[in-house]
């Protein structure tokens, strides 16, 4: 008998979740193991990593974790071969790892640049080159990318990371033109504005944390929870015939 909640169930299958110390990573990362999934978390620092890990843990969430530049040329490969280590299978891709300089226009280095473009493009591509192949070849794998409001629209202070945020867009519909027909779909989430590492200097602006919350069509800025049901959505068998399309959950901030 066809159950529906066989659509959203992530039993037996490995993610590896990049940013999956703090923030929306690992916010996803236990959205993606109250689901069933076997999880392997990576970021830069390991004791971060491990706090992480011990937090999954309470909550009956297994974790295993590999620190990883991923600004690195070769952090595709070496995480492939961590995880061959490791004994995992990755299904599920999660590209969660970021970062905002936030530096006026004027003052952005070649080299902030070329980190933010690193990090958030290069490393996603690599990583879609490092583990699609192995997900094709047993017929599923689900990759999801990390957007931004600034895919769209520009934002003071951040012109790298909005750059590199709308390439992600674009590299989001390549991967899926690429993999999709091989079984391994490929799709992106665009948060609005969540309470992270990443935006605490907007979030410590009460003022403007205000604003941005009466800009959304509900009222509120965005709760981490908020994100459980679209990212296990997109990582289940629930969006089979879902690719290349990019999520925004932002309760409704583009909308007005």
């Amino acid at each position: 008998m066809f159950r529906l909640t066989a659509l959203f169930d992530l039993s037996g299958r490995t993610a590896l979740v990049t940013g999956g110390n703090s923030g929306i990573g690992l916010a996803m990362a236990r959205a993606l193991g109250l689901a069933g999934a076997r999880l392997v978390l990576v970021a830069r620092r390991e004791e971060e990593l491990r706090k992480a890990a011990q937090a999954l843990a309470t909550e009956g969430i297994a974790a295993e974790i590999a620190a990883a530049d991923l600004a690195a040329p070769e952090a595709g490969t070496a995480l492939a071969t961590t995880c061959e280590t490791l004994g995992c299978e990755i299904d599920i891709l999660v590209n969660a790892a970021g970062l905002n300089l936030r530096q006026p226009f004027g003052e952005v280095t070649a080299a902030a640049f070329d980190l933010h473009m690193a990090v958030h493009l290069r490393a996603p591509f690599l990583l879609t080159q490092a583990f699609a192949p192995a997900m094709a070849r047993r017929g599923h794998g689900r990759i999801i990318n990390i957007a931004s409001l600034q895919s769209y629209r520009a934002f003071p202070d951040s012109a790298p990371y909005g750059a590199a945020k709308g390439g992600v867009v674009q590299l989001t519909r390549a991967i899926a033109q690429e993999w999709s027909s091989r079984g391994v779909t490929c799709n992106a989430i665009a948060p609005g504005f969540f309470p992270t590492p990443l935006t605490q200097a907007v979030f410590d602006d009460a003022e403007r944390a205000a604003r941005n919350a009466a800009q959304t069509a509900i009222g509120r800025n965005g709760e981490l929870e908020d994100l459980a049901g679209a990212t296990v959505f997109l990582a289940s068998p629930a969006s089979a015939y879902v690719t290349g399309q990019t999520l925004t959950v932002d309760g409704g901030f583009t909308a007005k």
